[in-house]
């Protein structure tokens, strides 16, 4: 695997972004947060936010 050459990063304000998805992601997306919702006994988890913590999660893997 190529190592990453960014260093840290300083500065820890959360940006906003505007990406634009397809409409089949999108669905998926809604769906995975209608699933993880009503296995947790709570309402749907934002699709913006979800994407999130997917993103996270695979950049740390």
């Amino acid at each position: 695997m190529v190592k990453l050459k960014l260093g840290p990063i300083a500065n820890d304000k959360p940006v906003k972004i505007t990406v634009e998805l397809p409409a089949a992601l999108h669905r998926d997306l809604v769906a995975y947060a209608e699933i993880l919702g009503r296995e947790a006994g709570q309402p749907a988890a934002d699709p913006g936010r979800l994407s999130v913590t997917m993103l996270e999660r695979l950049m740390l893997t």
